[in-house]
This record gives structure tokens, C-alpha cells and sequence, in this order.
């Protein structure tokens, strides 16, 4: 049984780890990731003459906004990860009622990270702003496989004793 619970409390420490290199990234090379979302939101790159430009959003401060608010969501995601990956590891020995109570943190650290690759990036980004019709700014392919990552993880974590 201990390793099980090893297995479980390093997939989401492996998840804490993930969103760490993220903000790392995102904070220490902010303009790439930056140009992203503003591409996105503007809907330069979506097909030529879509109904859909209305949605654009020009505005820099806007922009601004979004990415930030990405990068806070991300490091709420470190935060609650790596504090759930702890949890888990304080409960390794413990009866299998009090891991179960471990398992809270990790269980919201990973829905959060679930909504924000399905809602912020397949939802907003990709239908809302027409991501889906860019060739260079389209982030869906890693948005879903970080969200189906995410996915499995909770379920391996999720599963009894």
C-alpha cells in the first residue's frame, strides 16, 4: 500500500513540479508567452474575413491583463500543488482515512489546473477567439494534453486503497 500512495503523492508533486517550470518560464522570459496571448486575443492570425472579429480585443492593457492573470492562476497551481504533494507525504504512514483527507489538496491543485487548460485555453482562447483557425498561435494541442495529463493524474489519486 505504501507504494501506491508514493506513486500517487509523486504524480501530483510531477504536476507541482510542471507548473513550476511554467511561471518560471512565464516570469523569466514574460514577453514570449506575452506575444501569445496577445496574438490570441486580437485574432490576427485567425481566417480572413471570419464573422467572429467582433470578439477581438485590442486593447494592450487587456492583454496585460489575461497574462497575468494566466501566471496568477499558475502560481495558485504551485502553491496548492506542491502543498498537496506535502499533505500526501505526511499521510504516507497514516490509516487510510486520514490519507484520504490528504488527498484534498492535490484533488483541488488538479482540478484548478484542469479548468485552467480547459476553460482559459480550449474554451476562451481556442473557440471564444477563434484560436483553433491560427497556424502560429494555437495552443490546444498542449492545452488538451496538459489537461487529459491532469485528468489521469486525478484519477490515479482518486482511486481507494
Amino acid at each position: 500500500m505504501i507504494a501506491i500512495r508514493v506513486c500517487k503523492m509523486l504524480l501530483v508533486a510531477s504536476i507541482a513540479f510542471f507548473f513550476t517550470l511554467v511561471v518560471l518560464n512565464n516570469t523569466t522570459d514574460f514577453d514570449s508567452n506575452y506575444q501569445f496571448v496577445r496574438h490570441v486575443l486580437m485574432m490576427d492570425s485567425t481566417f480572413p474575413g471570419n464573422r467572429g472579429m467582433w470578439r477581438a480585443v485590442r486593447a494592450p492593457w487587456i492583454h496585460l491583463m489575461f497574462y497575468v492573470g494566466i501566471i496568477g492562476w499558475e502560481i495558485l497551481n504551485v502553491v496548492l500543488g506542491w502543498w498537496g504533494a506535502a499533505a500526501l507525504l505526511r499521510g504516507l504512514g497514516k490509516s487510510e482515512a486520514e490519507f484520504r483527507r490528504a488527498k484534498q489538496i492535490g484533488v483541488v491543485a488538479l482540478t484548478l489546473g484542469m479548468l485552467q487548460w480547459f476553460v482559459a485555453f480550449l474554451c476562451i482562447g481556442a473557440e471564444w477567439f477563434l484560436m483553433w483557425q491560427s497556424k502560429l498561435w494555437n495552443g490546444q494541442d498542449a492545452a488538451f494534453r496538459m489537461f487529459a495529463v491532469e485528468g489521469l493524474v486525478l484519477v490515479v489519486l482518486l482511486l481507494p486503497e
